[in-house]
């Protein structure tokens, strides 16, 4: 068997070893960011981190919005599941009862000499497949005919009962699913913008006051009680925290905010800023008074509560408590007069 060995390495030339030298200290500085490309991130200005932070909490609150929407419809299922649970259980109660009157027909046949073989289907635990037949009820007098309508009639109500249940569990449990979906866009969004505020100090978090073109004076009174209301309840609640998905009393997202202050006026809203621009007559920015509801952005993805004077209370994203703002502090895209 000849032996293995191993061949021996040629001496590299002195061009070939500077040239090796070369591409070896070009990797190393590329890989040490020297190469003059820039892999590393730049820094962000704070101007820059704040328009990114602003970026994340519009997309966090059009999430937020659909979410509301999602939601709404969730809880819609669920008391319609609960509706169709107990009308289902009255329906089992008035079944019972009929069967209770069968049982009673039974016992006097069986007094007399014996069951009527039917009878003891209707009242067996599928009395179902009996009742389809139409001998029996023939046969039957005319009390044992109706106690076995009876019967025939809560049985069918029952099922499409469970029928209906089943379409609404299932609407349900597929809302339930895009809640989750829904929620953790929300979530993640909300936490990028935390991890680029830690970035900066209190003092740049802080971005410097706007300037806002002048436009003509809105009305400064509002259009009737309700919206006076509105706009009262809404002024109490300044200061209350920002908390995605809720309606107050203590904290609230944007539409939350304007569903709060009309119901307090007695006046119901649809839950999301999509639906809530459709609950009443739209305004145009000239006809502004005080209580009409205040849409920006292109998605309608917030809304304020208008209170005169070119100023509006809201609830703006996380970082700020409802506080009161310019209208010209959003891209403005519509009003509606709910009152």
């Amino acid at each position: 068997m000849s032996a293995h060995r191993k061949p021996r390495q040629r001496p590299l030339s002195s061009n070939t070893a500077r040239t090796a030298a070369t591409i070896a200290l070009a990797g190393a500085a590329t890989a040490a960011g020297f190469d003059g490309t820039g892999h590393a991130a730049p820094r962000l200005t704070p101007a820059q981190v704040r328009a990114r932070v602003d970026r994340l909490y519009q997309q966090a609150e059009a999430a937020t919005e659909k979410y509301n929407g999602v939601k709404e419809k969730a809880d819609t299922a669920q008391q319609r599941l609960n509706t169709l649970r107990d009308e289902a259980a009255r329906k089992q109660q008035k079944l019972n009862t009929a069967r209770d009157a069968l049982g009673s027909i039974a016992t006097a046949q069986y007094r007399a000499g014996g069951i009527d073989p039917a009878l003891q289907l209707a009242l067996s635990d599928d009395p179902d497949q009996y009742l389809e037949g139409a001998e029996f009820a023939e046969r039957a007098g005319d009390r044992q005919a109706q106690a076995v309508t009876r019967v025939r009639k809560h049985l069918r109500e029952i099922e499409q009962l469970r029928g209906a249940a089943h379409v609404e569990l299932a609407s349900l449990r597929s809302s339930q699913a895009e809640l989750k979906r829904r929620k953790e866009t929300v979530t993640a969004k909300l936490a990028e913008a935390r991890r680029l505020l830690s970035r900066l100090s209190p003092q740049d978090r802080v971005p410097p006051p706007a300037e806002h073109a002048s436009r003509p004076a809105p009305h400064t009174r509002a259009s009737n009680s309700r919206a006076a209301a509105a706009v009262a309840y809404a002024y109490q609640k300044l200061g209350s925290p920002y908390v995605w998905g809720a309606t107050g009393p203590n904290a609230f997202d944007c539409s939350g905010l304007a569903q709060a202050a009309y119901r307090s006026a007695g006046i119901s809203l649809p839950r999301t800023t999509y639906a809530q621009i459709n609950a009443g007559r739209r305004v145009s920015r000239s006809e502004l008074a005080p209580g009409d509801l205040v849409f920006f952005y292109s998605g309608i993805s917030h809304v304020g509560i208008y209170v005169g004077n070119g100023q509006m209370i809201h609830a703006p994203n996380p970082s700020a408590p409802v506080r009161l703002a310019s209208v010209d502090e959003m891209p403005f895209a519509g009003a509606t007069r709910v009152a």
